[in-house]
């Protein structure tokens, strides 16, 4: 059954549901596209500056941090990249990020200058993140070796091992893990 078209039926259609949800999401991506613009507007602009400086004396230190932080704009516009195909964060991009935005500023300061409790911090951190990111690495061999042991066909038992149960039946799952959650 239709619903008779009125004047007042237009401002309803906006706040059903999936209404809601489709501007939130339109939204959320002009947003992102916006801070990819601007992200990569950032990057042409510190790796100009970073050719500019090697005209003059050559500090190490200096070009190795614009270096760093070049890269590290480099993984957040990635990210930013893989929220916009994929709808969700990569785990391991962010993960990524943050241990190249750790290293970036002890190499900045340098250790020896790093007070022992903050040097001891950062240690904890980059323990983390390495933890995060081996455990990201054992998730998916999981995740491979069930996919795997889903897609062999399995074997039916043989009449003296089946139970007594006269409706067992093994079935295969027709599920499979097509994206990993990471």
């Amino acid at each position: 059954m239709k619903y008779p078209s009125s004047p007042d039926r237009g401002w309803k259609s906006w706040f059903e549901r999936d209404a809601i949800v489709n501007n939130l999401e339109f939204f959320q991506n002009f947003i992102v596209v916006s801070l990819c613009i601007g992200l990569f507007c950032v990057m042409l602009i510190r790796l100009g500056e970073m050719f500019l400086s090697l005209l003059q004396p050559i500090n190490f230190q200096a070009i190795t941090s614009d270096i760093l932080f070049v890269l590290i704009l480099v993984e957040i516009f990635r990210l930013l990249i893989i929220y916009l195909q994929e709808q969700r964060i990569s785990i391991g991009a962010a993960v990524e990020v943050s241990l190249v935005s750790a290293l970036r500023e002890v190499i900045l300061q340098g250790v020896v200058d790093i007070p022992l409790d903050r040097l001891l911090g950062v240690c904890a951190f980059l323990v983390v993140l390495g933890g995060l990111l081996y455990l990201r690495v054992w998730m998916f061999q999981r995740f491979e070796a069930i996919a795997t042991v889903r897609s062999e066909p399995l074997a039916q038992p043989k009449a003296q091992d089946r139970p007594d149960d006269r409706h067992f039946q093994l079935r295969r799952r027709s599920s499979s893990i097509e994206q990993y959650p990471f």
